[in-house]
């Protein structure tokens, strides 16, 4: 796709003409297959034939654009045009996260979620102003690259080469989860199976061609997510107002929803079943004071259930769901204790009112003005708002995958308009999810709540069969009807079954998770490139074997490719955390890691090799320790048993807030105790901040 260019302007106009022939014919097929759906094409043919095109389609852009050539593969041969390097970039930037959790978020959290809105847009500004010219003047191929030349020797370039497997490793696992949700959704396939075969999708754009072949792939894939994105909440908007703009009617919406949840608020049903919630949780408690005598009067009551029904001659299915009970209680003191304590938080957290969600429209939980407790609350959600939107911004202005994009334009001006591009294609997107979250949670409290469970949608049921996690009911109160606090729905679950809540057709199911493995695909590829060309470039040519030709690096680096991939894809299966966690972690780990060493590496001539090293290895350290040393799932992989330790409340999510810091102050004052950095480091950080003109 990048040969035989002929002029700019020519190649331009040929690449916005493959593009346009490639939305037409994307609409022309999501058309077709609603005919066949019509026509009685079942669901699993309907989500074959989405995951089969879209998948072909990225595969063959990959084969086309396969190369071995080492500046195509490292950097698309820095010649990808600003605006569709910005189409690339919201593509490799719109990750699973963005596209599954952000509306979930939102729906859960409401205000609260605008965090990563916020978070995310604001780290552009800081890649436009603080980094992207200054690297595409540096014009190398990675930022260990960057890291090795401008403060001198290895150590600096390999400490960068950890940090960027870390970062790039918790980014990927969370984009292959995402896979592996979205393609069982689509084939009915098992989680795990579906993880592998969407990793053949990812393996044929990054192993073929690098980041060629992953640039025009990401074009693509940006123009099948944003219509994949759009299409569900702009049907939405106009069921519920006529209107055919979301971002239009958000207020108007919300004003409504604000008025629904003071109605549930205040609905005995509701009162009621959280206070059957509230009761599980006493009994969980009160078991735990005394486990072993708790355990044994369950198994006698179990066991004598089973009797008292095998002697009334009951019907077999009740015997049997008696004795699947019994067998499937605790088998010793430890499994009953662990399993009471995670049952007590559970019914803890759903024993709250709206299924334990703040008011949508509520900045803060807490109040300014209450009692000391509630004053302290509203401090301590304040405080991680603004955590998490620190972490977010340096985060994107730190992670390798995105910063890389910077070396692909053909010129420092070109790289400059690109992250205008990228912000303006990002934006189509994040100024959507708001309106979509409140349009779906509008349709879940009124549509929903209060249907009888013989009439709930088939939706509920098949994904609970994905993924019980994600959605769940359960009739505690016993009455027949479904209440907002008997529903748990998990907030990777909104965008993809937003179609089937608002009722449409199932193609448009198919679509949405066909955007939904796009984003997920896009940014998988990105970070298994900054992984394998980490080890193949950063590590092997620049340590090992600097005479190695560019033919064997490229090779050394596709290995390395494919063996990530398949790491990644093993430790996904295990479903480690939710995607948001692990992205946001990444992102806590890459302020960490670069922003300081990356910002001070081109503004101050002073930093050097000592301070860069420490300062890299210092923040880093700090957010990792935070996050082991807080994180339940974190603590439980590593066996910490110490107390949760937060620092100024803040969670874990949000480490960053403290290693950024650190590793600023420990680059100034290491820089400044040692001794100063060759001229031709300093003179290189001075020609950065200087650019010539294109």
């Amino acid at each position: 796709m990048a040969q035989g260019l002929g002029s700019d302007a020519a190649y331009r106009r040929r690449l916005a003409r493959v593009y346009l022939a490639c939305t037409a014919g994307f609409v022309a097929f999501v058309i077709a297959v609603a005919v066949l759906e019509r026509l009685g094409l079942p669901r699993r043919g309907i989500g074959l034939l989405f995951l089969l095109a879209t998948v072909g389609l990225y595969a063959g852009i990959g084969i086309v654009s396969r190369t071995t050539d080492a500046d195509e593969y490292y950097v698309a041969g820095r010649r990808v045009p600003a605006i569709f390097n910005g189409m690339a970039t919201g593509a490799d930037w719109m990750s699973a996260a963005s596209f599954i959790g952000l509306a979930g978020t939102l729906y859960l959290q409401g205000y609260g979620g605008l965090a990563y809105v916020m978070g995310w847009t604001g780290g552009y500004c800081l890649v436009a102003l603080l980094l992207a010219p200054y690297l595409r003047k540096f014009g190398q191929y990675t930022i260990p690259d960057f890291l090795g030349e401008r403060y001198g020797g290895h150590l600096p370039r390999l400490i960068g080469v950890a940090a960027a497997i870390l970062c790039s490793f918790v980014y990927l696992v969370a984009q292959i989860y995402g896979v592996g949700l979205i393609t069982s959704q689509l084939t009915g396939l098992d989680f795990v199976l579906g993880i592998f075969l969407g990793l053949g999708g990812i393996l044929l754009c990054s192993f073929l061609g690098g980041m060629r072949a992953v640039t025009w792939t990401q074009v693509a894939q940006y123009i099948i997510l944003v219509l994949a994105y759009s299409v569900p909440v702009v049907w939405l908007a106009v069921k519920q107002t006529g209107v055919p703009v979301p971002q239009a009617i958000y207020g108007q919406q919300l004003a409504k929803l604000s008025e629904r949840e003071q109605q549930l608020l205040h609905d005995p049903k509701e009162i009621e079943v959280i206070a059957a919630f509230k009761a599980r949780a006493e009994m969980d408690a009160a078991k735990l004071k005394d486990v072993p005598k708790a355990l044994q009067a369950d198994r006698t009551a179990a066991q004598a259930l089973v009797d008292r029904l095998k002697a009334s001659d009951a019907p077999l299915a009740q015997i049997q769901a008696a004795d699947k009970a019994a067998a499937s209680l605790p088998k010793n003191e430890a499994q009953a204790r662990e399993a009471w304590t995670r049952s007590q938080a559970a019914n803890e957290a759903r024993a709250k009112p709206l299924a334990g969600m703040p008011l949508h429209a509520q900045q803060f939980a807490g109040d300014p003005d209450g009692s000391a407790a509630e004053r302290k609350t509203f401090e301590s959600s304040r405080r991680n708002f603004l955590a998490l939107v620190f972490c977010l911004m340096f985060g994107t202005a730190a992670l390798p995958h995105i910063l890389v994009r910077s070396y692909t334009t053909p010129s420092v001006r070109e790289a400059r308009e690109s992250v205008a591009w990228s912000i303006f294609f990002i934006s189509v997107l994040y100024v959507t999810a708001p309106a979509l979250a409140v349009l779906v949670k509008f349709e879940v409290f009124n549509s929903l709540v209060g249907l009888p469970f013989d009439r709930l949608p088939a939706w509920i049921a098949s994904w609970s069969k994905i993924d019980p996690s994600l959605v769940s009911v359960t009739d505690i109160n016993l009455d027949g009807v479904l209440q907002l606090g008997e529903l748990r729905i998990g907030g990777d679950l909104i965008v993809l079954a937003t179609p089937e809540i608002a009722g449409l057709p199932y193609v448009i199911s198919g679509m949405v998770a066909a955007g939904g493995l796009a984003a997920a695909l896009s940014t998988a590829d990105g970070l298994l490139l900054t992984i394998s060309n980490a080890l193949g470039h950063d590590l092997y040519h620049k340590v090992i074997d600097r005479d190695a030709s560019a033919a064997r690096r490229v090779t050394i680096s596709k290995v390395l490719l494919l063996i990530a991939a398949l790491a990644a894809a093993a430790v996904a299966a295990q479903r480690p955390a939710d995607i948001l966690f692990l992205v946001s972690a990444a992102f806590s780990l890459a302020a960490s890691a670069f922003f300081p060493a990356l910002v001070l590496g081109i503004f101050w001539s002073r930093a050097n090799k000592w301070g860069a090293a420490l300062g890299m290895v210092s923040g880093l350290g700090l957010a990792v320790y935070y996050m082991v040393r807080n994180e339940a799932w974190l603590r439980g992989v590593f066996g910490v048993t110490a107390p949760v330790d937060l620092w100024f409340d803040i969670t874990p999510i949000s480490a960053g807030a403290f290693g950024v810091p650190l590793g600023f102050a420990v680059i100034v004052v290491t820089s400044l105790l040692t001794p100063a950095p060759a001229a031709e480091q300093r003179s290189m950080a001075h020609r950065l901040r200087y650019p010539q003109p294109d």
